[in-house]
């Protein structure tokens, strides 16, 4: 059987352990520019993500930002390295109004659908994995939840206070921003600033600072996610758990830490400070934060109606062109989402898609096809800050070639027909995730489920077939137009009949 894998490595010229020599760039938004990346200890990488909360379902925001990590997690494992993989489920403390004030939203969704909290939390991490299964996101290694990590973050709390950097007030536990003079390195904001946006939530009187930020809440009556603590009986605040968890699965110090920009304040600057007040050390060594998602130009919330649901899209658009049209955007650059613009994803990948279907049908030719050009700029654009939108196009542009050379009379030899199988299976499937999968094979073992759906097409090929030998063109029309109603085009060549799924469907 051919090795799709070691045909990548054979073309490259490179080892696993060669590939980590090969210099990839990520751009820092701690430092603001593009660094070297190495990990802290050689050939293991550890990746820390910020998770969702769970009081709704996912939405175009979501894919943007768990798309693009899972091509960053893809990339790094390709290239040899152990990559521990951490996201977060935030549910509990994480308050209306991102702040210490308003309400939970764990529990005022429940409040809204009139049961538990618990059930809440549950009913959307199972919907939050079923939306990311969809656009072929491969799971964490570990998926850690606030609720099951409350004793770590009471601990981290009680660190925090027996070194002078937070304090208690009746009952509530708050962050001293001034005993942490590095606070907001990473956003940008001067104290001033900080300042300032403390004063224009509800800021508690109690606090020393405007700034300061909840560790702790004391739970108000009738509150239902609460647990004891020296303090009061209460819950953590939001920003604890992502330091405490990583704390606890990665060490002190992690290499990568991923979120949406949105979060950089005051979410990862609060990280950041209550990290870094116990450990003395660096929290994280590259941070990187995704861009936003806008809809016909306007920036996507709920409060402006234009939220945009992912089960929605996944009814009329295959999953897989949602992801092609996420990666097609640098995960630094806004997506702006719009119907022309899906439209043009699901041509471009149906191209590809198209591609790979005639290399799979070329009977076997005499000329020989370079890869090699294709394969170093597919991973110059990847060891350049994931730059994904560069090495989409460096599978167009291979996928023109190829479609020209097998055009050709002399056609593509065996083995240079096996080389960019190889190429577009590694680059377009282990690495992109563009090129496998489909709405039928979720929740199935894909591959067997990819060969009934063939079987099942011959089939009706068949049976088509043996309608227009009939002269029955009534029948074999109508099998014709009840498979492009479900994706499947059948086309009619010199060589015979042969079939291909349409993205659009």
């Amino acid at each position: 059987m051919f090795n799709f894998h070691r045909a990548f490595y054979v073309l490259h010229h490179h080892k696993k352990e060669e590939q980590q020599k090969m210099s990839l760039y990520i751009y820092n938004s701690l430092k603001r520019a593009k660094e070297k990346f190495e990990p802290l200890h050689p050939g293991i990488v550890s990746i820390y993500v910020c998770g969702p909360t769970v009081y709704g379902h996912a939405h175009l925001g979501h894919a943007k930002s768990y798309v693009s990590f899972d091509v960053v997690v893809r990339w790094l494992r390709h290239k040899g390295y152990h990559v521990k993989y951490i996201q977060n489920i935030t549910d509990v403390g994480h308050l209306t109004d991102d702040a210490d004030a308003g309400e939970d939203k764990i529990s005022k969704q429940a409040r809204l659908e009139k049961t538990d909290p618990m059930e809440i939390s549950q009913f959307y991490t199972r919907s939050f994995y079923e939306d990311m299964d969809q656009l072929n996101v491969l799971r964490p290694n570990i998926a850690p939840a606030a609720t099951a990590h409350i004793p770590e973050q009471i601990a981290l709390v009680e660190r925090l206070i027996a070194a002078g950097h937070a304090y208690e007030v009746n009952g509530n536990v708050y962050f001293s921003v001034q005993s942490f003079p590095g606070y907001g390195k990473l956003s940008g904001r001067t104290d001033q600033e900080a300042l300032q946006s403390g004063a224009r939530v509800e800021t508690r009187s109690e606090k020393h600072h405007p700034s300061d930020f909840a560790l702790w809440k004391k739970a108000e009556e009738g509150h239902l996610m609460k647990w004891n603590s020296p303090w009061s009986i209460g819950y953590p605040g939001w920003h604890l758990e992502c330091s405490a968890m990583s704390m606890k699965y990665l060490g002190e110090t992690i290499d990568i830490h991923g979120g949406g920009m949105e979060n950089k304040f005051p979410h990862h600057d609060c990280e950041i400070a209550q990290s870094e007040s116990v450990t003395g050390k660096p929290y994280v060594r590259f941070w990187m934060h995704n861009n936003m998602v806008t809809v016909n130009g306007v920036k996507m919330g709920k409060s402006l109606k234009n939220s945009v649901n992912l089960k929605d899209l996944f009814k009329e658009i295959d999953p897989l062109v949602i992801r092609f049209f996420i990666l097609q955007s640098h995960y630094r650059s806004q997506l702006d989402y719009s119907e022309s613009a899906i439209k043009a994803s699901a041509t471009g990948l149906d191209k590809l898609r198209e591609t790979q279907r005639r290399l799979q049908e070329q009977k076997h030719g005499t000329a020989t096809f370079d890869l090699e050009p294709f394969l170093q700029r597919f991973t110059d654009a990847m060891d350049d800050d994931f730059n994904t939108p560069v090495a989409i196009a460096v599978l167009f542009d291979l996928s023109k070639a190829i479609n020209t050379a097998l055009d050709h009379s002399e056609g593509i030899s065996k083995e240079s027909r096996q080389e960019s199988e190889a190429f577009l299976h590694t680059a377009g499937t282990d690495i992109l995730g563009i090129l496998n999968g489909n709405k039928q094979t979720i929740g199935r073992d894909p591959i067997q489920s990819s060969h009934k759906l063939e079987k099942i097409i011959d089939i009706l090929i068949d049976m088509r077939s043996e309608a227009r030998n009939n002269k029955n063109f009534a029948l074999s029309d109508k099998i014709r137009d009840r498979l492009l109603a479900v994706g499947i085009e059948i086309k009619d060549t010199k060589e015979g009949v042969s079939w291909s799924e349409k993205s659009g469907a």
